[in-house]
Formats: structure tokens, sequence, C-alpha cells
């Protein structure tokens, strides 16, 4: 099977030093990459003060079966628009199967569902997203910046939001502390 050189379903993670605060220990789901651009959204941060109680009342939505989960901030792109980084166990009108690793859903149906408890058995939300233009994040790729690694349920699920950078590192055997902020010159 042939390596594809794009990014979906994959984890894209900052290096120390990235140059842009908004993307500091970032660890983002690659929810689409191919020739006209790439879309993710951040899992490792959450919005502070902002449960998903709050965001569904926002929508007159009974929580219902809904824990208080926290929200994460998806990215600096779009921060009031939301999304659902889900397991591929449900469907709405939009979703969007990432790669056969995860779903992504971005309309209110889903958040209906997750209230009524018949939504998917495993979801995050988040506000906002991370975008880059045709050529953009391949180019980025080629320079000091990101380093990607293979989704997977455990790191989304499995891991709390602050840990996800981190051991999203460790899935690919680095220790993130013993990384340098800056690449030498020969």
């Amino acid at each position: 099977m042939e390596e594809s050189a794009y990014l979906t379903g994959q984890i894209l993670l900052a290096l120390p030093g990235i140059g842009d605060p908004r993307f500091e220990r970032a660890a983002i789901a690659m929810c689409a990459h191919d020739a006209e651009g790439a879309l993710g959204i951040g899992i490792g941060h959450r919005i502070d003060g902002l449960g998903l109680h709050e965001l569904l009342s926002q929508f007159e939505i009974e929580p219902g079966a809904a824990p208080d989960a926290p929200v994460h901030f998806g990215g600096p792109v779009e921060p009031r628009r939301g999304f659902v980084v889900h397991s591929t166990d449900w469907s709405g009108q939009d979703t969007i199967d990432v790669a056969g690793r995860w779903a992504l859903s971005g309309t209110v149906d889903v958040l209906r569902a997750i209230a009524d408890g018949s939504g998917p058995t495993c979801w995050l939300v988040a506000l906002g997203y991370a975008g880059w233009g045709e050529g953009q994040l391949d180019a980025e790729m080629t320079r000091h910046g990101w380093f990607n690694v293979p989704g997977d349920a455990a790191l989304l699920y499995g891991t709390e939001p602050e840990r996800r950078w981190e051991q999203s590192f460790a899935t690919a055997g680095i220790d993130p502390r013993m990384l340098a902020s800056g690449g030498g010159t020969a």
C-alpha cells in the first residue's frame, strides 16, 4: 500500500519554537488534507470557563445525558464555529469520515444527539479550526515547526487534553523535553 503524502487522519504536533503562540504545544487532529489545502481541529487546549452545557444552552438544547465536558480551542480560524470530532459509530447530515479513524461533524444535529444519548460513543467538542491554503501546510512541513504521528482513539478520547501533545510524541518514541527549539546550520 502506498503511503500518502497527505496528513488526513494524523495528529499534527507543534514543535518547540514554532514561532506562533497560537500553536504553542498544539495537537491538531487533521481532518482533511489534499492538494487544495488542509483543515484540522485542535485537541490539546481547553477553552477556559466554557463547558458543553453552556454551549448547548446557547442552542436551547437541554443537556440531558451529556456530561459537562470541556470545549476545546479548535484553532484560530472562525473561532465561533463549532465542530465535533467523534467515533465513527454515528453519522449525521454533514459528517465526514476521516481516514476510517474518526469522524467530523459541524452541525447542531450531533449536539442534539449527544444531549439525548443517541450520539457517538466517543466525542470532543471544539470551537474554531486550523486551516491552510493550497500547498501551505506542505511547505510548512519542509521547515521547522510541525511533526506528525498516526491518529488513534486513545489519543483523542482516552488522554486528557493537556497531555495529548506530549503523549502523541511518546507514541513515536520521542520525549518532547529533548527537542530543541531551532535547527543548526552547517
